[in-house]
């Protein structure tokens, strides 16, 4: 599916470090994250403010090469009953550093897309996921707009296609090389659908073919989403998987941040 458009991007990141903040406030900042069980909420919290802030500083120094997260500086973040106006400052502060560029200016990214608008529509959709994971450790309620979510699952597989072709520190994907083994995710909420292909040199992905799949995936695009990123079993009952589901299993192991 296209991507939103920027300004609905721009305009969500903010919102959802709105409702990060939220989620987290006047929990217990040392409360480990059941999702991310080596980082308490603060960790948590934490590393999605820094990368605000940071990508910030790097789009506003307009690099001509790639600049590592740990080679800047910024302030530390502030106690934990104010990380919320830190997080809500910081989203306002990318957002503020892509507009004075423009969306379109090359930058330092970690992927292909050097477009600084790389940065606004990558951090919304890990603010998402991340806001889950705040959700879970506090109890409190957790959905995103459905037009979001499936903006976030395209994204994440344009990135596995990416890197599936091609070895990385980090995100290497190339375990998901294949021989030809097909997966369908199939969102109820919004009506869309992605069709993968794995292949001998990396992952295909495109809307859904006439074809069947060797494995079907189906739910909420929310759902879909947080399966995805492993932050709903796969065998959740808001989930219908049809076919072999051994393949699931194997995206979702192979797919780990």
């Amino acid at each position: 599916m296209k991507s939103l458009s920027h300004d609905r991007l721009a305009g969500a990141l903010v919102t959802e470090a709105h409702r990060f903040g939220t989620a987290i406030a006047g929990a217990d900042p040392a409360a480990r994250v059941p999702t991310c069980p080596e980082w308490t909420l603060r960790d948590l919290a934490c590393h999605v403010g820094l990368a605000y802030h940071k990508t910030a500083v790097i789009i506003a120094s307009r690099p001509t090469g790639y600049v590592p997260f740990e080679a800047v500086t910024v302030d530390d973040p502030p106690a934990f009953e104010d990380l919320g106006g830190w997080l809500r400052d910081g989203a306002e502060r990318l957002v503020a550093a892509v507009a004075e560029v423009g969306p379109g200016t090359p930058t330092s990214t970690w992927t292909p897309d050097r477009r600084a608008g790389f940065w606004t529509r990558r951090l919304t959709h890990d603010t998402v996921v991340h806001r889950a994971d705040a959700a879970f450790t506090t109890g409190t309620p957790f959905d995103v707009d459905a037009d979001l979510a499936a903006d976030g699952i395209s994204e994440g597989l344009d990135l596995v296609a990416v890197f599936s072709r091609r070895q990385h520190p980090a995100l290497d994907r190339t375990s998901l090389q294949g021989t030809g083994e097909t997966l369908l995710f199939r969102a109820t909420e919004p009506e869309v659908a992605w069709f993968v292909r794995r292949t001998p040199t990396g992952v295909e992905v495109c809307q859904e073919p006439a074809s069947a799949a060797d494995v079907v995936v189906e739910g909420r695009a929310v759902d879909l989403l947080l399966a995805l990123n492993r932050r709903l079993a796969a065998d959740d009952a808001r989930l219908t998987v049809s076919g072999d589901a051994t393949l699931f299993d194997h995206w979702r192991e192979n797919t780990r941040f």
